[in-house]
């Protein structure tokens, strides 16, 4: 297969969707772009991309077609009136939206005679194409194998199995874990400016050195069980969130901010019932 004269198009033209079209063009893909509404593909057509003038046009241009639109609704309103002309089709979703979404898409384009690949993409729209990015991909393995090579430009393809729920699973846990640093973060300079604290050399010499020590720590430690490991002694570390959960409050900043505390006092208590 010659990847480099596969023809792509893709739906949707909000931030990733035209940073996934122009990763593409960069590596040489042909791509045709479509979008609800017009006037969002100069800058691509300029570089090379065709303009389709609706869905149908755009499918029909395409070896696969890539939906990367606003929710599991948009996705379904686009491609209900094309159904009939999605028989032998691929079609790849990288739509964010949930494990039922996917699974049930999967069947509905299944019965379309399509073939189907569930999506997620790790990257934010300056990142893709990029060294970092890379993109789950769920589904039947032989079709991941053709639009792997294919789809590569965007960000480094990593398949999550054949449930075609597991793209959009392995997603949606991944970014829990990101908006649970996130949160960290923003609840730890939020303490500090509280207090009078210089914020921008907390976070220069203390947060961020002590955040990248800690992750691999964090992410191998994570786990599902009652019990944490005898070096953690469950009972310190619940005494010692409710040190930091009693410094928020007396310095004011809002308990919602403190959510991932609660969270992790939750499972030390857990820890410390269980023995």
């Amino acid at each position: 297969m010659n990847t480099q004269h596969e023809r792509i198009s893709i739906l949707g033209l909000g931030a990733m969707g035209r940073a996934l079209a122009s990763a593409l063009l960069e590596a040489g893909r042909e791509v045709t772009v479509w979008n609800r509404t017009p006037g969002k593909a100069g800058e691509l057509v300029a570089r090379g991309a065709r303009d389709a003038l609706s869905v149908e046009e755009a499918i029909e241009a395409g070896d696969l077609t890539v939906a990367c639109l606003l929710d599991d609704a948009s996705v379904r309103d686009t491609l209900a009136p094309v159904a009939r002309q999605l028989t032998d089709e691929t079609i790849v979703n990288l739509t964010s939206g949930s494990v039922r979404q996917a699974r049930e898409l999967a069947g509905w384009l299944k019965e379309s005679g399509a073939r189907f690949l569930a999506g997620g993409i790790m990257a934010v729209p300056p990142t893709v194409g990029t060294e970092g990015a890379f993109i789950l991909y769920s589904g039947a393995r032989d079709v991941f194998d053709r639009i792997a090579p294919v789809l590569g430009p965007i960000g480094l393809p990593h398949w999550a199995g054949e449930d075609p729920g597991f793209a959009a699973l392995y997603d949606m846990a991944a970014l829990s874990g990101m908006y649970g640093m996130g949160a960290g973060a923003d609840h730890a300079v939020a303490l500090v400016h509280a207090e009078g604290g210089n914020v921008e050399t907390f976070k220069r010499e203390v947060l961020r050195p002590w955040m990248e020590q800690m992750l691999a720590i964090t992410v191998d430690g994570a786990d599902v069980s009652e019990s944490v490991p005898d070096e953690y002694n469950p009972a310190m570390q619940a005494t010692g969130l409710e040190n930091i959960l009693s410094a928020s409050g007396e310095a004011g900043v809002p308990a919602d901010l403190a959510g991932h505390l609660r969270a992790s006092l939750w499972r030390m208590r857990r820890a410390v019932a269980a023995g």
